[in-house]
């Protein structure tokens, strides 16, 4: 499974999942944009990735709750390429605690952001790019949180909040674009474990039964769906929790 015809956005890829995102597509060959709300972190990843021979990965600062920021983004995108393939919706604020009491609301506010809004705008912002390419994406990582009745986490209620936003907005812009040949993937993992891709702990981490969902298979889910035939639009990946 290739991707060398792919130009793909990710966005938060300076670290954690979104990392391990970049680094397995580029490793496939597809162009890569990533981004971060520093650029520093960006650029560390993007220095990685062409450290490994791939020379096809850009780096930029994106910061998910400044709609400047994300504008300009997508513009500095535009003045590379004329399109891209896939928009990856990795950014969100993880914010923990169930304690509704413990988080400040400048803490509430990034996390709501960033998530919901910040989802919003930038598919809208990429939307233009996305629709000059003859299969277009967008893969949205919302998460079990955003599933209705989940309550197993112990993930702050602003981060509920904005993963059930995400999981409204994907759901209704997978209807809306899909006249216009734009598929709309949502991934809504559990709490997931994610070696570092370039470590040996990449192979050896355990992928049984028992085990808890990996990295490797939400990037295999990924790359699955990305592959199919543009008649198969796979609306959403759920996962069983261990």
């Amino acid at each position: 499974m290739r991707f060398d015809d792919h130009r793909v956005v990710i966005t938060a890829a300076g670290r954690d999942f979104g990392r391990t995102l970049a680094i397995r597509l580029a490793d496939l060959g597809a162009e890569v944009y990533l981004s971060a709300r520093s650029l520093t972190a960006a650029q560390r990843v993007r220095d990685e990735i062409r450290d490994r021979g791939h020379q096809r990965v850009h780096a930029f600062a994106c910061d998910l709750t400044d709609p400047a920021s994300i504008r300009d983004f997508a513009a500095d995108v535009g003045r590379h390429t004329g399109h891209i393939d896939v928009l990856i919706n990795n950014g969100s604020r993880y914010l923990e605690g169930p304690d509704l009491l413990a988080a400040s609301d400048a803490d509430v506010i990034d996390t709501i952001t960033s998530g919901a809004t910040g989802t919003v705008l930038t598919v809208k912002a990429f939307l233009p790019l996305l629709l000059d390419s003859d299969k277009p994406d967008v893969l949205t990582m919302v998460s079990a949180c955003g599933t209705a009745g989940h309550h197993r986490s112990d993930a702050h209620d602003a981060f509920y909040a904005a993963k059930s936003a995400q999981a409204g907005f994907v759901d209704i812009l997978s209807k809306r674009l899909r006249p216009r040949g734009v598929r709309v993937i949502s991934l809504y993992p559990p709490d997931f474990d994610n070696p570092d891709p370039l470590t040996e702990e990449w192979e050896t981490t355990p992928r049984g039964a028992q085990d808890a969902l990996t990295a490797q298979s939400l990037v295999d889910c990924v790359l699955f769906a990305v592959a199919q035939p543009r008649d198969c639009f796979i609306k959403a990946f759920h996962f069983e929790q261990v």
